[in-house]
């Protein structure tokens, strides 16, 4: 056994105090699709819905141990790392200065300052999280603090390698295969420097902030120009310097990207058919599924579903996104005819599973023609064909802007 290996169990244990280990669990619905044995690392069951108060607590508790003096604890985050830092601090009993942006959901501070209480207070600053990050470390260094890193720290990545010691202890040894998501590597580093060869390992990352893939690509850490943080929990810029180096030979066909909104119906069809609530970067894990389904028919696959602190207010944002995805909801932009009986024409194009979503004008004019937004909903992706058809016979003009990011993006 590896030194690695022996910290990474001494964190385990040390953590029983303080939670018990989060379920591991069958599922027969993804199990009969795949044909495999499926089960879900329940992450999004931990006392702050993700796996990050591990890393906080281990790093916490080796702190504490070398420098019992220590007063304060710093970070710098808007999401999981913040609530599990703030739910160490109070069970340390130590003081927690948590910085996140101007822009964080009241729903989020709300909740770490739920877990914090009386030991943790919340600093708002800046617009943007790299504003957010410089601020906590100068202020850490003014207070003489200690700064505890999401992930690129070795405590971290080792506090985060106990998911892989209870998935060990609970299915009594290693699965075939694991699939996990990425972010900035702190949990596919331990989990990985503690399984070794013993499985295979599957790491997944949203395509708006695959950082792994970039720094495979590159042979080191780079920084994405831009970063899509639909999946906040694992919408990262750069990966760390440390995570890398425990990640840096992985073979880049075990680093898959998957679309956000595709990620979508993953959470909606977990949701809807399981009753578990995922938060984007929770269900990277079990989406991967649909592109590995004859890779793993027959193993016995084990899926880390990372987080489920998911705000309800974003469900019809989910909802649209993997209707758009799955190819039952468009939007055109229609040259509509300014005379009587043009919007009656157009409607009997539609078909009886076809339903108008949105309709509005974006500009009249004193012309023969006006623009306009519309969307179309469906029950199949194929009715779409006929409409088509049927606007082409009847002259009438449009643009699909379904996938037209900047159009979407103002119009949608």
């Amino acid at each position: 056994m590896t030194e690695f290996q022996e910290n990474a169990r001494a964190a385990e244990a040390a953590m029983r105090s303080v939670f018990e280990p989060t379920p591991l669990q069958r599922n027969d619905h993804l199990s009969e699709r795949y044909g495999a044995e499926i089960l879900l690392k329940r992450e999004d069951l931990s006392p702050v819905r993700s796996y990050k108060l591990r890393g906080a607590f281990n790093a916490m508790r080796k702190v504490l141990a070398a420098r019992p003096d220590t007063a304060t604890f710093v970070c710098a985050s808007a999401g999981n790392h913040a609530q599990g830092v703030a739910y160490m601090c109070r069970h340390f009993g130590v003081k927690g200065v948590i910085f996140m942006p101007v822009t964080t959901p009241q729903q989020k501070i709300g909740k770490t300052e739920k877990f914090g209480g009386d030991a943790v207070a919340i600093r708002l600053t800046g617009d943007y999280f790299d504003d957010t990050l410089a601020a906590a470390q100068a202020y850490c260094a003014q207070v003489g603090g200690h700064f505890l890193s999401p992930f690129d720290d070795e405590d971290v990545i080792e506090g985060q390698a106990s998911v892989a010691v209870e998935i060990e202890a609970q299915l009594g040894g290693m699965p075939d295969h694991l699939i996990l998501p990425v972010g900035g590597g702190g949990l596919s580093a331990g989990v990985r420097s503690y399984v070794g060869a013993r499985a295979a390992l599957t790491l997944v990352e949203p395509a708006g902030g695959a950082c792994l893939g970039a720094a495979l690509a590159a042979g080191e850490p780079v920084r994405l120009r831009h970063v899509n943080t639909f999946a906040d929990g694992a919408a990262v810029a750069q990966i760390g310097a440390r995570t890398f180096a425990r990640l840096a030979d992985i073979d880049p066909a075990r680093a898959m990207v998957i679309e956000e909104d595709r990620l979508c119906t993953t959470m909606l069809e977990m949701l809807n058919i399981e009753g578990i609530v995922l938060e984007p970067a929770g269900a990277l894990a079990v989406d991967a599924l649909k592109d590995m389904a004859e890779a793993i028919r027959g193993k016995t696959v084990v899926c880390v579903t990372s987080g489920g602190n998911f705000d309800f207010e974003r469900l019809p944002e989910v909802k649209e996104r993997a209707q758009r995805f799955s190819g039952v909801k468009k939007y055109f932009i229609l040259r509509m005819p300014q005379r009587p009986g043009a919007l009656r024409e157009f409607l009997e194009i539609l078909g009886p599973e076809d339903d108008i979503a949105r309709f509005e004008y974006l500009k009249k004019s004193a012309r023969n023609f006006g623009s306009v937004l519309i969307g179309i909903e469906t029950t199949r992706p194929e009715n779409f064909a006929p409409i088509l058809t049927r606007l082409d016979a009847a002259g009438f003009e449009y643009r699909d802007i379904t996938r037209d990011e900047v159009l979407a993006e103002f119009l949608i």
